[in-house]
């Protein structure tokens, strides 16, 4: 019970990150590259200073760190893009459907075993959130942002599937940070700003410094303490709740409509979330018992 509440209060922090991002480039108060890079060195600076306290130290090197480090800049960088035209539900939408195929081909060619009502929970999920997508049945997904979303879909993915290495998932998780955060200025600084140019207001400033410190850089060093504990397709279902949390805070907080084929996609995708989870515990634990 303890893992799953954990695993449900990450998800909820992967969602908030949606909402912090689309609030602050829709409200005018930040550019989506600024968000990007204050949100990076933010959490760069929360973790390794929680380390420093922790553990004692920093320790930068350890096994898929150059991975980790790529695939953590290529998400939050399309992350970040991609929010100048989509809206805080659909950009996690496109996000973690992706994020679900990469998990999932990962656990395929890890040889991970796959139960039946693994598969069958999935595909539910995974149509709850392509009804959502399905022309006509929600807004107009713009090519270029859908896959700067999708891009950043793969990166998290593997960055997931990495995690799954991390013997240390704080220390993992700041080293992470640390080496992408002068290579992310690098790309904030070559990458174009768009039309707006660059925009930094306090409350932007305010969002991002959230985004990176809490939602993000403590987020994903728990998301990271919690994958070794998960099967791949495990934690790529799980993942697939994020929309639907995204989608509600968005409601909440920025005003996005409420539809029937919200509610009922979302109902669709928790039960799928549900039928692949639970139908594992009647053949084996599908989450480890040591957090139990």
């Amino acid at each position: 019970m303890r893992l799953f509440l954990l695993t449900a209060l990450t998800m909820i922090a992967f969602a908030a990150n949606s909402v912090l991002n689309r609030m602050a480039i829709a409200g005018g108060t930040m550019d989506a590259v600024s968000f990007g890079v204050i949100r990076l060195i933010s959490g760069a600076v929360v973790l390794g200073l929680l380390c420093l306290m922790l553990r004692g130290g920093l320790r930068l090197w350890g096994p898929g760190r150059a991975i980790g480090v790529l695939a953590l800049l290529i998400y939050l960088y399309g992350f970040s893009l991609a929010y100048r035209a989509l809206d805080a539900g659909l950009g996690a939408l496109i996000l973690f459907g992706v994020v679900q195929i990469t998990m999932f081909a990962g656990g395929v060619l890890a040889r991970e075993a796959m139960p039946r009502q693994r598969w069958i929970g999935a595909a539910m999920a995974f149509g709850g959130l392509a009804w959502l997508l399905w022309p006509g049945a929600g807004p107009q997904v713009s090519v270029v942002h859908g896959l700067l979303m999708a891009a950043a879909g793969v990166g998290w993915g593997v960055y997931s599937l990495n995690g799954r290495r991390s013997g240390d998932a704080l220390m993992a998780t700041a080293a992470n940070f640390i080496w992408a955060a002068p290579m992310g200025l690098l790309v904030g600084w070559l990458v174009p700003k768009g039309a707006e140019g660059i925009v930094i207001g306090p409350q932007g400033v305010l969002l991002a410094v959230l985004s990176g410190a809490v939602t993000s850089g403590l987020g994903y060093a728990l998301w990271y303490s919690l994958l070794p504990r998960l099967a791949a397709s495990v934690a790529a279902v799980a993942q697939l709740t994020v929309p639907v949390i995204a989608m509600a805070g968005g409601m909440l907080f920025l005003g996005e409509a409420l539809t029937v084929e919200f509610v009922l996609a979302s109902a669709l995708v928790l039960g799928g979330v549900a039928v692949s989870v639970i139908s594992r515990r009647a053949q084996g634990p599908t989450i480890s018992s040591k957090g139990s």
